[in-house]
C-alpha cells in the first residue's frame, strides 16, 4: 500500500523572503510538490516569489485558482476542486506544501483547504508550520509597539469597510486592520471623525522593495493605497 504524503501548510512571512522561518526553508527543500493559491484570472503568486528561493531545484511548483467573489457556492467549488487536487498527489506518497502570505492559520486560503481535507479525508497528516504576520512584520517596520502591559490589541479586516473598526474601538487599546485598499476613503473618514487619523500609520507593501510607511494624515492626499496595505490605529498617541 502506498503511504499517504504529507501536507504541509507553511506560512512564508510577508514579502522578504529571510523573513522565513529555518523549518519552512527545510522543509520547502524536500517536498515534491509545492501548491500556491492565485485568483483565477491569472497565475501571479507573491507567496511564490517569496519561497522560491527557498526550493530545491526544479521541484515544480502548481497554482490553484480561487475566484475573487463572495459566493460561497462558487467559493465551495474551488475549495472541493483544489483540496482534490491536493488529495490526488499526496495519496501518491508525495509530500507537499500549500504556501501562503504571512501565518498559514491567519486570513489565509489555506483555513479553506485545510477544512476541506478533513472533510474529506481525516487521515490526511497534515503539518502547519506558522509564520511571520503582515501586521507584525509592519509594526517592527513603522516601530510601533502593537501592545505592551495590559494593553489589548484587535486584528479585523477593513475589506468591508470601517463597520468592524466602529464596532471594536471602544472595547480594545489597539487595532491593526487589513486589507484596507479598496474601501479606503471610507476608512479615512470614520479614522478622522473618531480623532485617530493622527494617531494611525499605513504600510504598504511590507517587506518589499518598494514598502512605505506613512502617517495616516499625511495619505489624505495621495492616491489610494496598494492592495497590500494595513493599518496600524493606537489609541493613545506615542
Amino acid at each position: 500500500m502506498t503511504r499517504i504524503g504529507t501536507l504541509y501548510g507553511i506560512g512564508v512571512g510577508p514579502g522578504d523572503p529571510e523573513l522565513i522561518t529555518l523549518k519552512a526553508a527545510a522543509i520547502l527543500h524536500r517536498v515534491s510538490v509545492v501548491f500556491a493559491a492565485s485568483s483565477t484570472k491569472n497565475s501571479h503568486s507573491l507567496a511564490r516569489n517569496i519561497a522560491s528561493v527557498h526550493l530545491r531545484k526544479g521541484v515544480p511548483v502548481e497554482f490553484l485558482g480561487f475566484p475573487m467573489t463572495k459566493q460561497k457556492g462558487m467559493l465551495e467549488v474551488a475549495w472541493r476542486e483544489n483540496a482534490g487536487r491536493v488529495l490526488e498527489v499526496l495519496k501518491k506518497g508525495k509530500d507537499a506544501a500549500f504556501i501562503t502570505l504571512g501565518d498559514p492559520m491567519t486570513y489565509s486560503t489555506f483555513g479553506y483547504i485545510l477544512q476541506t481535507i478533513r472533510e474529506t479525508d481525516p487521515h490526511v497528516p497534515i503539518k502547519i508550520i506558522p509564520g511571520i504576520t503582515s501586521y507584525q512584520a509592519a509594526a517592527a517596520a513603522a516601530g510601533r509597539v502593537l501592545a505592551e502591559a495590559e494593553e489589548s490589541f484587535t486584528v479585523v479586516s477593513g475589506a468591508m469597510g470601517a463597520k468592524r473598526l466602529e464596532q471594536i474601538i471602544d472595547h480594545t487599546d489597539n487595532v491593526v486592520m487589513l486589507k484596507v485598499y479598496k474601501r479606503f476613503d471610507e476608512i479615512m473618514d470614520t479614522l478622522n471623525r473618531l480623532e485617530l487619523g493622527e494617531k494611525s500609520v499605513l504600510i504598504s507593501r511590507c517587506g518589499l522593495e518598494d514598502e512605505e510607511v506613512s502617517q495616516v494624515s499625511q495619505y489624505a492626499k495621495k492616491s489610494h493605497p496598494p492592495y497590500l496595505s494595513l493599518l496600524i490605529i493606537k489609541k493613545r498617541k506615542r
